[in-house]
């Protein structure tokens, strides 16, 4: 038997997990002296009207050798071998503390840094859970697979506000006062493994074209293989207004889009009302 197990970087909640029966390890999230876990003690929703609510930005902490180790430990204990995959090692320790604790546990588990974040990590979770139910490869296979895959993985973001970037020192003050003035909208992508800047419009619908250009520019999406839309925040209008505004990347190609709450490890440094897209690139 071959199990999956995720960090929470990659936006799945505990329901959702054991709705498709994987393990998930969450981050942890401190506010001031209030700590939770992250998509279970403490929902995205919640998280959002914390953030919002808050002056100074939450810390998240990274998840440690022997938590890994614990989990490994009875996740393998019936015979299982372990898929692990975790978010991006530019970001976090966290794979690091993954691989050091696989050590104990030869030829059962199988680390992968997703070199990604967000929704990017929830679609090769999702790209392995198809694997693994189809059943044709070994644990082996199945990571040689997610590794040769991963680097096709684009994820877009168009963000509302500036503020976030700012409280995480991303930019400067007057960078961040400057673009609020002209209603800037900032796109970022992970581009190996980490955060970039990778364009600015002035308002939300050129926001959103720009996202579809910058999709377009990838080599578009590969509908064969997993996809995704993200939002962060209170409401979800804004990722409805996307959908609208780029109808055309998905017409006759997409019978539904899933779509998610975005949660606190991007959520934290976009703030809300952002809108996100991942997918395999062609």
């Amino acid at each position: 038997m071959i199990k999956i197990l995720v960090d929470s970087g990659c936006d799945i909640e505990k329901d959702q997990a054991q709705s498709l029966g994987i393990t998930v390890l969450p981050f942890s999230v401190r506010f001031g002296d209030e700590e939770y876990l992250d998509g279970f003690t403490l929902s995205h929703e919640q998280f959002f009207e914390k953030l919002i609510e808050n002056a100074e930005l939450p810390q998240t902490s990274q998840i440690n050798q022997f938590t890994f180790e614990e989990k490994f430990s009875s996740l393998t204990a019936d015979g299982s071998d372990v898929i692990a995959i975790t978010i991006s090692s530019k970001l976090s320790g966290t794979y690091s503390s993954a691989v050091k604790a696989a050590k104990k546990f030869s030829g059962k588990v199988f680390v992968i840094d997703s070199l990604n974040a967000c929704i990017g990590e929830r679609i090769l979770l999702d790209y392995a859970i198809r694997l693994v139910d189809e059943g044709n490869l070994t644990t082996s296979q199945i990571a040689d697979e997610l590794n040769a895959k991963k680097v096709k993985i684009q994820l877009l973001a168009v963000l509302d506000t500036l503020k976030y970037l700012r409280k995480g020192g991303r930019i400067s003050s007057v960078a961040a006062v400057a673009g609020e003035m002209l209603s800037i909208k900032p796109v970022i992508s992970v581009v190996g493994g980490e955060v970039k800047l990778v364009g600015k419009a002035i308002g939300s619908r050129k926001g959103n074209n720009l996202l579809n250009q910058l999709v377009a520019k990838c080599g578009g999406i590969d509908f064969s293989m997993p996809y995704v839309l993200g939002y962060s925040g209170l409401s979800d209008a804004f990722l409805k207004k996307y959908i609208t505004d780029s109808a055309n990347l998905w017409k006759g190609k997409a019978e539904s889009i899933p779509y998610y709450l975005i949660g606190s490890t991007i959520g934290t440094h976009v703030g809300p009302n952002a809108i996100a897209v991942a997918f395999f690139a062609n």
